[in-house]
């Protein structure tokens, strides 16, 4: 098994970057032929998804929706004024377990692993374990 901590610098309040790229290197460089490659946000305002990465509409979208449904602003009670960022990163998730298979990760054609952040701008990390199998 291999861990590796990325940094990514957020630039906006809500934002995903696609880091499947980030991803790879750190699986290529743990020489991982066969296994998983497990990627997590250590952050509760910040999550991992996959989706869609050919079109750029997709991710708009979907920071869109999530805006609608779960505002920044609603009477919530949390001090720090973030609770809609707690609240979409468990509704993202904090990671996602993909398959490395011959070295690659096993994405679909049109899939790409993102780093979610909803409390941006911040200096953000994730850790990808790329474990043999």
């Amino acid at each position: 098994m291999s861990s590796r901590e990325i940094t990514v610098k957020t630039r906006e309040r809500t934002v995903m970057i696609d880091i499947s790229s980030e991803v790879q290197k750190a699986v290529s460089a743990a020489g991982i032929l066969e296994g998983i490659a497990v990627v997590y946000s250590p952050h509760t305002t910040a999550g991992i998804t996959i989706n869609e990465n050919a079109d750029p509409s997709v991710k708009n979208d979907m920071i869109r929706t999530l805006n609608k449904l779960i505002p920044y602003e609603d009477g919530y009670t949390h001090m720090e004024g973030n609770s809609d960022a707690h609240i979409k990163a468990t509704l993202t998730g904090l990671s996602v377990t993909v398959p490395v298979i011959g070295g690659r990760l096993a994405l679909g054609t049109w899939q790409g692993i993102y780093f979610c952040e909803y409390d941006g701008p911040r200096n953000r990390r994730f850790i990808v374990n790329a474990i043999n199998g």
